[in-house]
């Protein structure tokens, strides 16, 4: 027996090195949204580019929320193309090519610079967002069916921790910089080269090693590619009864994906308009988290595949669900930093298991299809989840708690809708899928 036989949650053939390579992506791919979308250039968007005008929140948000709908448009069709032509892995070097030069980019995004600052953003979360369902689909091709939840949940750790090293390199050199007098226009800029640097870098193992083991599908010749990937997408729409567990699984994914979108969107918000944290409590808030959802990405992978999918599910939904009646309740930074703990905890966790049990339900033949549908119903909840926190404080006059507590009614849905997903039939209609 050969030692990649002996490593039992390997799907045959796979070595650790490959499975380390995959994972070493979600390394790379997490500067990006640490740094650029949740702690440095948002805030920067803000104050610098859009010159504190007060248009300028929502500026940020509509230029995200446009980059998620141009994902959802072309999410379905990219995935049902690189099924067809089994070219996964050489459209996530095109998407990761694109992620980082537009990144890079960002550099040039000084003070007045709207639209400029506006078209990189929407590029560069295209990008990122077309890549993260891409390197997904390798996820099924990894691991044993039984063991999806273990090494979705190493992806997850390892990523959480590119993101503090990513944050952790750019702080230091903004506390350098801030050190020589430098102001945030000058020092900014060269935290996106810094990440996108570190994500080149970071991403080369991942080229190298990861295989494509997918065999081409029969498909049309010549000028009908994006034609035939449309096919391949209504004949997964002609039998979406019979994947009706998918399906369940995604609108419930969409619900508590919303809670869980708001949470990472807006926490730092809620952390200064709410609790009166400055700045630099915000970037310790930020480190913490990462470092909690590394750990409940890592714990609960682990204990995924034992305790089951959907059981582990509703364990983190129940933990979202009491750190929002916390971060509802707290008056203080005590209960409010317990809050955020559980967060990072629940973070990790539950994104690591809903993508373990996409893989459970994905057939063989549409993996890359499938995942851009899971691509779609995050990025759905990408814009729901924020939306309805903000409308709450406008329609109540900046009352955050109000909001925060709205949004986690998401998490309650969420839970009910899971109770009505079938593992066995979700996992036998993958493997006994319908002919096209």
């Amino acid at each position: 027996m050969t030692s990649t036989n002996k490593i039992s949650h390997l799907a045959e053939g796979v070595s650790r090195r490959e499975v380390w390579s995959w994972a070493m992506f979600d390394f790379a791919n997490s500067g990006y949204t640490t740094v650029v979308i949740t702690a440095i250039f948002n805030a920067y968007f803000v104050s610098v580019v859009a010159q504190n005008q007060d248009w300028g929140t929502f500026a940020w948000t509509a230029s995200l929320a446009v980059s998620y709908l141009l994902i959802i448009l072309t999410a379905p069709a990219l995935g049902a193309y690189a099924d067809a032509y089994a070219s996964k892995k050489r459209l996530l070097l095109v998407t990761t090519i694109g992620c980082i030069l537009f990144t890079a980019l960002l550099y040039l995004a000084g003070p007045g610079d709207l639209w400029l600052a506006i078209a990189l953003i929407i590029l560069t979360n295209f990008f990122f967002g077309s890549g993260e369902n891409l390197i997904a689909a390798f996820l099924p091709e990894l691991a044993r069916s039984r063991a999806l939840g273990k090494v979705s949940g190493w992806g997850w750790s390892l990523g959480y921790i590119g993101g503090l090293f990513s944050l952790g390199c750019s702080l230091a050199y903004v506390t350098w910089a801030q050190g020589q007098g430098q102001e945030a226009h000058e020092f900014v800029p060269v935290t996106m080269l810094i990440t996108a640097a570190i994500f080149a870098v970071a991403c080369v193992p991942t080229f190298l090693f990861l295989k494509e083991r997918a065999q081409p599908q029969p498909h049309l010749a010549g000028p009908h590619v994006v034609k035939e990937a449309f096919i391949r997408l209504g004949g997964t729409l002609k039998h979406v009864r019979y994947y009706q567990d998918l399906v369940r699984f995604l609108v419930c994914l969409i619900f508590y994906q919303a809670g869980i979108q708001a949470v990472i969107a807006l926490a730092a918000i809620y952390a200064q308009q709410a609790m009166g944290f400055d700045t630099s409590d915000t970037i310790m808030l930020i480190l913490l988290v990462n470092i909690t959802a590394a750990l409940g990405a890592f714990v609960f992978g682990n204990i995924q595949d034992k305790l089951g999918h959907i059981p582990t599910i509703a364990l983190t939904l129940i933990g979202w669900i009491i750190m929002i009646l916390l971060a509802w309740k707290a008056e203080g930074p005590v209960m409010f930093w317990i809050a955020a703990n559980i967060a990072g905890l629940c973070l990790g966790a539950s994104q690591s298991a809903g993508r373990a049990l996409v893989g459970l339900f994905s057939p063989a033949t549409r993996r890359a299809e499938f995942f851009g549908l899971w691509g779609l119903a995050v990025k759905v909840s990408s814009i729901l989840g924020p939306i309805t926190y903000g409308l709450v404080t406008w329609l109540s006059a900046g009352d955050h708690r109000l909001a925060m507590l709205i949004t986690g009614s998401y998490f309650l849905v969420g839970l009910l809708i899971l109770m009505r997903v079938d593992v066995q039939r979700g996992e036998a209609a993958a493997q006994n899928q319908p002919d096209n």
